[in-house]
């Protein structure tokens, strides 16, 4: 019963297999058929399309040549169009160098002709040329037999007579133009003394806006200077002067025009150094405290100019401007001490003469108050202590003394003429403005030793502190004309040799002395 079961088992199974196989061949070779006529369409259809792309792209290449053949006619015969009209202006410009050529060969005929009548000329003028020269040989000769002086000699006695009578007629001439220009004398005033400024200002200024100060070391440079520079930065931009540290041993340099700055900048930089703490903070503070101290000395020291004048009852305002008049100066001299100067000439001019001693002195002390603020404001140091005066309620006299002083207005007052006075005085005395007395001295000599090296100068003398020359002259040597001459020809060896501040007077004088004796 069992083996029956496992044979039939078995029978089914191999009849299961070989109808399987039998399916699966089946089922296989449709697959494959079906795959041929597949693969065969795909081919077809890509054959197709390959035709149709190959189609296209050669209709696409005959219409680009169609095109590039176009633009290449058409360039083509654009070139050709261009190269005819070349070909004729060339042929145009032959024709006109070919005209020109025939012109230039026609002048050069015509010039060769005239050529030879200018040399014809030549010959017939040389020939004249010699003739001349004869003749005026033979009448040479012939003066100087009639004459019995040379030819050398007449011109010697022609040039100097020519000579004289230049130098009277020119002499003249100068009178009469200065004659003429009376008119406009003021005019040229202010040009002779714009010209003044221009020659004497440049070593002025250098001497008073430099101030050097000492250092303990050459290493304190780099401290001053700091890390990127930012030290010296920072005390210029808070002191508004230059600082200047070059090869000059131990010493640095300050630089500005404005004094009192430059007053604080020293002070603040000696302080930083002796501190030895130099950063740009410290440096800040320092600079500030010393703008402050510097404020309070300015007002001490106006205040010291009062009590030491004896004037009282100043606005606090003009005592501090005098204050800053310590850190002015004119020519070197301190403008602060020249207006205690004049105050005490002033008030002791007065006292002789009677006058206001009070106003006289107030006045000398104020006179140059504006040049504490000409620095900031526009307008002369003048018309600047006029509107200060003016401003504080002065008396009237003081104001009219101030606007004066240096002759803006005309003096009408005794007190405005003892301030003209005291001025000059202060200002021109020896040593005043930074010229020694042996100094002084030298200038004087020179100043007389310029004048007698003229001929016909006969004495000079150098008066009012040197600033006029009085020169005597013969008057049998020079007359009146000449004498004037004589004074612009001094005038320019003065300013030529000799350094000086403001102006020379030059004085010529010609006497004539008729002397006899009674018997």
């Amino acid at each position: 019963m069992d083996t029956s079961i496992i044979i039939t088992c078995i029978v089914v199974f191999v009849i299961g297999n070989i109808i399987g196989y039998f399916l699966y061949k089946l089922i296989s070779e449709n697959k494959v058929t079906s795959a041929e006529k597949m693969s065969k369409k795909i081919i077809e259809d890509a054959q197709k399309e390959a035709g149709t792309y190959k189609k296209q792209v050669v209709l696409e290449a005959k219409e680009e040549l169609y095109k590039e053949r176009s633009n290449f006619e058409k360039e083509t015969k654009e070139r050709r169009i261009e190269l005819i009209n070349l070909e004729k202006r060339l042929l145009q410009k032959e024709e006109n160098l070919d005209r020109r050529v025939e012109l230039l060969e026609k002048k050069e005929k015509e010039m060769s002709s005239k050529l030879d009548s200018v040399n014809a000329r030549e010959k017939n003028l040389e020939k004249k040329d010699l003739q001349l020269k004869q003749m005026i040989e033979e009448q040479k000769q012939k003066l100087e037999a009639i004459s019995g002086i040379t030819a050398e000699e007449a011109k010697r006695i022609l040039i100097a007579t020519m000579q004289n009578e230049a130098r009277y007629e020119a002499a003249s001439m100068i009178k009469q133009i200065e004659t003429e220009a009376r008119e406009t004398a003021d005019k040229k005033a202010k040009e002779i003394l714009s010209l003044a400024i221009q020659r004497c200002a440049a070593d002025h200024v250098v001497d008073t806006t430099v101030s050097v100060v000492t250092l303990p070391n050459d290493e304190m440079k780099g401290r001053i200077i700091g890390r990127e520079g930012r030290n010296i930065r920072t005390f210029e931009n808070a002191t508004g002067v230059n600082l200047i540290i070059d090869d000059t041993p131990e010493a640095v340099i300050l630089s500005g025009f404005d004094s009192i700055r430059r007053e604080v900048a020293k002070i603040a930089l000696e302080k930083l150094i002796s501190d030895g703490r130099i950063h740009p903070t410290r440096i800040e503070e320092i600079v500030e405290k010393v703008k402050k101290e510097l404020e309070e000395a300015i007002h001490e020291e106006g205040e010291q100019a009062c009590f030491e004048v004896g004037v009282h009852s100043l606005h606090p305002e003009e005592i501090r401007l005098l204050g800053r008049l310590k850190y002015r100066t004119s020519y070197g001299q301190n403008v602060l001490q020249h207006s205690k100067e004049v105050a005490h000439l002033a008030g002791t001019m007065a006292a002789e003469l009677g006058a206001d001693v009070q106003i006289a002195k107030r006045a000398g002390l104020l006179h140059d108050i504006g040049k504490a603020l000409n620095y900031e404001n526009e307008g002369t140091h003048t018309q600047l202590g006029v509107e200060v005066a003016k401003k504080y309620n002065e008396n009237p006299k003081i104001i009219h003394a101030i606007a004066a002083h240096h002759n803006d207005e005309e003096p009408k007052t005794i007190v405005a003429v003892l301030i003209q006075a005291a001025d000059a005085i202060s200002a021109a005395r020896p040593g005043a403005r930074r010229e020694t007395l042996e100094n002084y001295i030298k200038r004087l000599e020179k100043l007389e030793k310029i004048a007698d090296s003229f001929n016909g100068v006969e004495k000079s003398y150098a008066i009012q502190a040197g600033r006029e020359i009085r020169i005597i002259v013969e008057n049998e040597e020079v007359d009146d004309t000449m004498a004037l001459q004589l004074a612009k020809d001094i005038a320019k060896k003065i300013e030529q040799d000799l350094e000086y501040p403001g102006q020379i007077k030059v004085t010529v004088i010609r006497e004539t002395r008729a002397v006899e004796y009674a018997k």
